[in-house]
């Protein structure tokens, strides 16, 4: 499908110059403070847009061309990525420059997520969704192995160039949702009624609160545990992005994401969190980032694409938002409460938390879900447009 080649090739470039500026803005903030707590502060003030806005920019995607909305958020995007570029080669970067930055791209973020998320199911069909959200997955995380060079004109010129050269005739449209009262709420309510909605979701917010904190770990691992520099955090990252490439893959390569598989990667994720934390070397620590990277991409993915096929067409750009809200949304306590503890009991401590929560959150999930169906049905929207 050549919009979706065009999507794909242009998000892999655009993830490129996103996970460069994230590792770059991480590593800076080390450099400026040299203590845990202002990365977890950078963290939180990156996604807490998306508590503010994530509802209401879920409702925007439902409502407005997602492929239009999409140029916009990925034109801030490059524009905040050179801007802390030019700041920091020029030497007038400070703090407070780096946490506006972050909060900024946090706002293109919030509205840039349910439109690229919803917008996948427009150009291949519900027939396709968990293949394309498996490939598109291990585009951004090969973007995170690869790291780009000139992210800012990369994702001007290839990202929203692949944009502007799909053909609209061939997208999977549905009916713009009209203007009118009580539609987040109507939203909130709807996933609420859904049980595999509800339940996905509550496990994606626990998850992502206390389980995905590897944004933080990993620089502070890098520079107090094992005493190294921005090539040690580079390196790690870089590893566990590999490993996040090879479970979207295999995600990918599923035509339906599974309740077994969802469970089992949080349930992996989580013990593999507890050998990591214990890992005497940065040797050591790498070998255990690269199936920690495919558990935890498997679970992100599978949830998605479980999300997405179990929602209404004219509720998904809604869902998607909710989706988003408890996966970055909670990126502020979460980054806030990663840095504390880093501060006060070393960074191998996040690890432990994740490995519990993660373990913890399984094991309730798995119980709570007997009897259903071990695949996520297909709602009648989706099947009446397949047909």
């Amino acid at each position: 499908m050549r919009n979706f080649r065009l999507f794909l090739f242009g998000h892999l470039v655009s993830s490129t110059g996103t996970w460069m500026q994230q590792v770059g803005q991480d590593w800076l903030v080390l450099r400026l403070t040299d203590a845990p707590l202002p990365l977890g502060i950078t963290l939180a003030l990156q996604f807490s847009p998306m508590l503010a806005l994530g509802a209401w920019a879920g409702l925007v995607a439902d409502r407005v061309d997602k492929r239009r909305l999409l140029l916009a958020t990925q034109a801030s995007m490059a524009v905040l990525a050179l801007a802390l570029g030019v700041l920091t080669a020029t030497g007038a970067v400070r703090l407070w420059m780096v946490y506006t930055l972050a909060l900024l791209l946090g706002v293109a973020t919030a509205f840039d997520m349910p439109a690229r998320q919803s917008f996948v199911s427009e150009m291949v069909g519900p027939e396709r969704v968990a293949n394309a959200v498996g490939l598109n997955s291990a585009s951004f995380n090969t973007a995170r192995v690869v790291g780009p060079a000139v992210a800012g004109v990369l994702i001007a010129v290839v990202m929203i160039g692949g944009l502007l050269a799909m053909d609209p005739n061939r997208l999977y449209r549905r009916a713009a949702v009209e203007r009118g009262r009580g539609q987040i709420r109507a939203g909130v309510r709807y996933v609420w009624a859904t049980p595999v909605l509800r339940s996905t979701i509550l496990l994606v917010a626990v998850v992502g609160m206390l389980g995905l904190n590897y944004r933080v770990a990993l620089p502070l691992l890098a520079r107090f545990a094992f005493h190294g520099g921005a090539g040690a955090y580079g390196a790690l990252a870089a590893i566990m992005a590999a490993g996040s490439v090879v479970g979207a893959l295999a995600v990918a390569r599923r035509g339906h994401p599974t309740r077994l598989l969802l469970i089992g990667s949080v349930a992996a994720f989580g013990l593999l969190s507890f050998a990591a934390a214990a890992a005497p070397t940065v040797l050591v620590e790498a070998l255990f980032l690269f199936p920690i990277g495919a558990a935890s991409l498997a679970f992100v993915a599978t949830a998605n694409s479980t999300v997405q096929l179990a929602s209404d067409l004219a509720m998904r750009g809604r869902v998607m938002s909710l989706f988003g809200l408890v996966l970055l949304g909670s990126g502020p306590p979460s980054g806030l409460l990663s840095g504390w503890m880093a501060g006060q009991f070393g960074p191998r401590s996040i690890m432990l938390l994740s490995g519990v929560s993660c373990v913890t959150a399984a094991a309730v999930a798995a119980v709570a879900g007997r009897g259903r169906p071990a695949r996520s049905p297909a709602v009648p929207g989706d099947a009446e447009q397949a047909a």
